[in-house]
């Protein structure tokens, strides 16, 4: 009897050794080697050269590129999205001069979704309800604009110019977007330096430019860094028509309905209507988008 139980052990443990082999093999197959891939011999953010010649900001950035092209999921979504947001961003940002480098601001702010953060900031630019209302949004209980991409993309760039004229630095005015500029300003003062690379920041507002660096990199070489997406993958833009409101509407389901559509897909192309009615007592004006094909 003892032997047998001997026997069985020994085949019982070549078995697992077999299955762990086995695993352990179709594992690899299924996770394909990521290579190492180099860092670009200069990069620059709107124009301003980022110095890569010294030890930590290479590093810094290094680890963003690292980061972010691992996170393949995620990098894949933000490809995908910027086929549909980036053609609504770009011609806003040329309008106010600002940089085409600033919608890269938009990708590590919100993934080009309009994402709530804990903080309470919210849609694509990431805006506080302050910050909003200061700009010129509107943020209530039936409205906020913080969803409306070309309004906060609008509002973003008045941020981004302000600060630019404070600062005169393209690389700052990045930098104060998310550290505020009242905190750069009092960085820059106390450190006696004016160069985003020479200061000594928050974990988060350090890592901040060097984000939006990689992603730029990373999104205008998508092929490079292991991100072969074919274009009818990619999310492409909706047509719509836009139509203009000036009274309340106490039902948008059934106001969608009159439209041709329904109220979830009123909902996902107006993210800016935020209760189940529009109330609006002062007539305002708003501009409501329809898809011309219902979806």
């Amino acid at each position: 009897m003892e032997r047998f139980k001997k026997i069985a052990f020994t085949l019982a443990l070549l078995g697992c050794s077999s299955f762990l082999i086995y695993s352990t093999v179709n594992e690899t197959k299924l996770v394909p080697k990521r290579e190492v891939v180099s860092l670009p011999s200069a990069i620059d953010f709107a124009g301003e050269k980022t110095p890569l010649h010294v030890a930590d900001v290479r590093e810094r950035f290094d680890r963003e590129m690292i980061i972010n092209t691992n996170l393949h999921s995620t990098t894949t979504l933000i490809l995908k999205r910027a086929n549909r947001t980036f053609p609504i961003i770009e011609p806003i940002l040329k309008k106010y001069d600002i940089p085409d480098d600033f919608k890269y601001l938009a990708v590590i702010e919100s993934g080009l979704a309009n994402v709530v953060s804990p903080s309470g900031a919210r849609g694509v630019w990431q805006f506080m309800p302050e910050t909003a209302k200061e700009k010129g949004m509107e943020v209530n209980d039936f409205v906020d604009e913080r969803y409306h991409l070309e309004k906060s993309t609008e509002a973003a760039c008045k941020y981004l110019i302000e600060a630019k004229n404070k600062f005169g630095s393209w690389t700052l005015a990045a930098a104060a977007y998310n550290g505020g500029m009242g905190g750069i300003n009092k960085q820059i003062t106390n450190q006696q330096v004016n160069d985003y690379y020479d200061l000594l920041l928050t974990e988060e507002t350090s890592r901040y430019v060097f984000r939006i660096l990689a992603l730029k990199e990373i999104m205008k070489n998508p092929v490079k860094y292991g991100f072969d997406l074919p274009k009818e993958s990619l999310y492409h833009p909706i047509e719509v028509k836009k139509i203009t409101v000036d009274s309340t509407i106490t039902d948008l389901a059934s106001f969608a309905k009159t439209q041709g559509i329904n109220y979830k897909i009123l909902k996902i192309h107006n993210p800016w209507l935020r209760d189940k009615s529009l109330t609006n007592k002062i007539k305002k004006e708003y501009v409501l988008e329809i898809p011309v094909e219902g979806y």
